[in-house]
């Protein structure tokens, strides 16, 4: 979208599993993401911040006045990460990119449906942080107005994978799942995942987690037999398991390499972000180690499948995008024409005044209240017929960019609503002939005079 003098802008960045391995997306990624959104908030020149992050993406959005500025604050948040693999997106790009991100298009399981709440969750941070305005506002709740919309309107997510169910498929791919038993570590969504689809393959089912609680809650809704351990307990936890998926929301790692010395042949996964096990676990020549960047491949053939809803979702966003857009447009030229009536109320107001004075000077009665209100009806009468015609002008001039009649606009209403008070008030022949043409000819010269 062409954006015009005083219009802010989206402008935001993306490193993701499509072009970054998970140790530069853990780079990336901030301890948490209120203290993300409060870095970008506090940044000067941004007006809002968003922060998505999640297991395979950590991205943030700014609205600024200008893109520059944007990409200035937005700098700090790629601190430390190669710039090979860090997207940047301007503003339509960024709307673009929400829609499809809500949609599952750019998911590592294409169309999965836990995107959708994780929008919902960042957005719900940034919004209680006082980060979330008007323009982030309409763009996320588009975006998720949209993710709905695919999945109900498309096959997209019907009989797509989870993360935590990929997890499993490729475990069972590569080391099988019968007569096994599996650790989860973590109870929360992605581990639940995990372990339900593995309660559907292996003979028993280790849930460990920090807090016993959770763990317990998530084994009492399996079928399959089931323990519960604190991590204290991973080590012989992990001696016992043929499968170990980790899944929590750690900042540091939960599965150290000791942990795992003394098991025989395991297959470990780790789907956390940042990641749960230690890396010199990998170089165990009896253990197993698979990240996030593996579990790409068992994904192939969900992609496949769900292409043709992929196509029909891109269209959808195509559609969703062009309103989005209109939206802003429809936006700033109320802003304009607020600023008008505005201005015009002032005049109303002064010549009302001016009007009942004099007629209070020629009678001895004064004016009463009820002529005193025939007055000012007439006068909102007149006001609204004179800016009928350059109001739907400036809504035209804001569907097609034309940001020079909406500046010409505010012009016409003197110095308070003049971007350079410096500049003197606009005369009629300033005016573009379009918008001239459609005025009533009093109004132009009316409010051109001095306030």
């Amino acid at each position: 979208m062409t954006t015009g003098p005083e219009t802010e802008v989206v402008t935001g960045v993306s490193v993701s599993h499509s072009d970054a391995r998970v140790e530069q997306i853990e780079t990336v990624a901030a301890d948490s993401t209120a203290e993300a959104v409060r870095a970008l908030y506090d940044q000067a020149g941004v007006t809002e911040a968003f922060v998505l992050q999640t297991c395979n993406r950590a991205e943030a959005y700014v609205v600024a006045e200008t893109a520059a500025v944007g990409r200035d604050a937005l700098a700090t948040y790629l601190d430390g990460v190669d710039p090979t693999v860090a997207r940047t997106l301007d503003h339509e790009a960024s709307l673009r990119h929400l829609m499809s991100v809500a949609c599952g298009l750019k998911s590592l399981v294409l169309g999965e449906d836990q995107i959708i709440g994780q929008i919902r969750d960042a957005y719900e941070t940034a919004r209680g942080l006082g980060a979330i305005g008007p323009t982030l506002d309409d763009a996320l709740l588009k975006a998720l107005h949209v993710g709905e919309r695919a999945r109900s309107e498309t096959a997209i997510n019907e009989g797509t994978l989870s993360l935590g169910s990929a997890a499993v498929r490729f475990a069972e791919s590569r080391h099988g799942l019968d007569e096994a038993t599996a650790l989860v570590v973590g109870a929360g969504e992605m581990a639940t995942l995990a372990a339900k689809v593995l309660d559907e393959s292996v003979t028993r089912l280790i849930i460990a987690n920090r807090t016993r609680s959770s763990a317990e809650y998530l084994a009492r809704q399996l079928d399959t037999e089931t323990s519960t351990v604190g991590l204290d307990a991973l080590p012989v936890a992990a001696a016992e398991a043929d499968i170990v998926v980790s899944a929590t929301a750690s900042p540091e790692h939960v599965v150290e390499a000791d942990a795992l010395e003394t098991v025989g042949e395991t297959c470990v996964i780790d789907i956390a972000q940042p990641r749960d096990v230690e890396p010199d676990a990998e170089s165990l020549t009896h253990v197993s180690v698979y990240d996030l960047d593996t579990i790409e491949t068992v994904t192939d053939e969900t992609k496949l499948k769900r292409q043709a809803a992929a196509e029909a979702v891109e269209s959808m966003i195509d559609d969703e995008l062009k309103h989005l857009l209109s939206q802003y447009k429809r936006k700033r030229a109320d802003q304009v024409i607020g600023a008008m009536y505005e201005g015009a109320e002032r005049i109303k107001a002064r010549e009302l005044r001016t009007a009942i004075a004099r007629l209070e000077g020629e009678s001895d009665d004064g004016v009463s209240e009820a002529e005193s209100e025939i007055l000012e009806s007439m006068a909102d009468a007149l006001v609204g017929q004179l800016l009928s015609a350059p109001t739907q002008s400036l809504r035209d001039a804001a569907e097609k960019d034309d940001w020079s009649t909406i500046h010409t606009a505010l012009r016409l209403f003197g110095p308070a609503f003049d971007p350079d008070p410096a500049t003197p008030p606009t005369t009629p022949d300033a005016i573009p002939e379009e918008m001239r043409e459609r005025m009533p000819a009093g109004i132009i010269k009316q409010l051109t005079e001095d306030d």
